[in-house]
């Protein structure tokens, strides 16, 4: 009976895993496989493709056990199975232990696909579309993720809405290693110099913290102008979105944003300047707190797969249908519960007084104590 049900949910895994891939590739990336036909060769498309696999895999392989635990259960109990089984002394539990272990398994792939190798894959996509671009198409500065391509400064763009930039902060560098002044400022302009291969960068109405020196007075400004030379920079590795970084960059970033707190300064102060430095602190924290979100996000997806499975066998079993159809329906429902909390976090991640770090776990715990109930009180019959 193990091997029978391990080999049947394993049969019915790989199924759904695959047609789940394919739904959320055509969802999420048809568009850009599409513009990348049009640029590329057909070879060139397929490894974008192989590419996206893993990327998916993060949501598909927890929703496709989830829909293979619900159907092979639903079936085993439709056909009566179950009651033949009960009726010879084996135990619920003793049973789907086999299934148990398989989803465990299962949760130390999901941990290297979301932690490891989703994030890599999807940074690999990413630059292989920044290099087929011409650079200076591509030289612009994204939002919603740190950019280190320019030597001397970190970016970190709110909104770039073609040029017009929107919630900056600039880290400039000294060495590359300390930071030696903050500059912040609620809007900005970026304009590209073809002619001499640079993009000047002009922040509006900002404010710039000096952390080096013994006097650290804040200096406002109606306009900061940054010149970056595209020429030193653009050409090294691509930094990645914070949401497609690993676990491991994802802990430097943290750190990096933990080091960036500026030095207080003279008690003497203008109410503006005052202003400015709560103003670049409160910035910083919705940074740590976005880069937090996305650590717990990692860890927390990667117990998807057991917290799905405890709750399928027991639906499952009550479902008693053999209909393909009504397992997957349900299983939908399940998924869309689950990634509900997770897309209120994603909402709230920039809040770090509501901890969104947190709400993603809560789906984990309600699904496993659930399940584990509804487990407990099927093995009682």
């Amino acid at each position: 009976m193990h091997t029978y049900l391990t080999r049947e949910v394993v049969a019915s895994l790989l199924m759904t895993v695959l047609v789940f891939t394919f739904v959320l590739l055509v969802g999420n990336a048809l568009k850009d496989l599409l513009d990348l036909l049009r640029q590329v060769s057909l070879g060139m498309a397929a490894r974008a493709l192989g590419l996206l696999v893993p990327w998916v895999w993060v949501f598909a392989l927890p929703m496709g056990m989830l829909t293979a635990t619900l159907l092979i259960f639903g079936r085993f109990s439709a056909d009566q199975e179950y009651t033949a089984v009960r009726a010879s002394g084996v135990s619920l539990m003793s049973l789907v232990s086999p299934i148990l272990l398989l989803s465990l398994a299962l949760c130390g792939v999901s941990a290297l696909v979301n932690m490891e190798i989703g994030p890599r894959c999807r940074v690999a996509y990413t630059t292989m579309r920044f290099r087929l671009g011409a650079q200076l198409a591509k030289a612009g500065l994204p939002e919603g993720r740190p950019i280190r391509d320019f030597p001397g400064y970190i970016f970190y763009i709110g909104k770039n809405k073609n040029g017009e930039l929107l919630d900056v902060t600039v880290f400039q560098l000294q060495n590359e290693t300390n930071v030696e002044r903050i500059m912040r400022a609620p809007r900005g302009k970026m304009e590209v110099d073809t002619a001499n291969q640079r993009i000047n960068v002009t922040l509006y109405g900002g404010s710039a913290v000096p952390l080096t020196g013994k006097r650290q007075t804040i200096a406002m400004a109606d306009e900061f102008p940054i010149e970056l030379d595209l020429r030193s920079g653009g050409n090294g590795p691509f930094k990645p979105n914070i949401d497609d970084m690993s676990f491991k960059q994802l802990q430097n970033e943290l750190v990096t944003l933990q080091n960036l707190a500026p030095a207080a300064g003279h008690d003497k102060t203008s109410t503006d300047q005052q202003r400015a430095s709560v103003d670049i602190e409160r910035r910083r924290q919705e940074l740590m707190s976005k880069v937090r979100f996305q650590i717990h996000r990692q860890v927390s997806f990667s117990f998807a797969c057991f917290g799905f499975t405890l709750i399928g066998i027991p639906l499952g079993i009550r479902m008693h249908r053999r209909e393909t159809n009504v397992g997957i329906a349900l299983a939908l429902v399940l998924a869309t519960v689950y990634y509900s909390f997770v897309l209120i976090a994603q909402a709230l991640d920039t809040r770090p007084e509501y901890a969104p770090q947190l709400i993603v776990w809560i789906p984990n715990f309600l699904f496993q104590i659930v399940g584990a109930v509804l487990l407990w009180r099927a093995n009682r019959g």
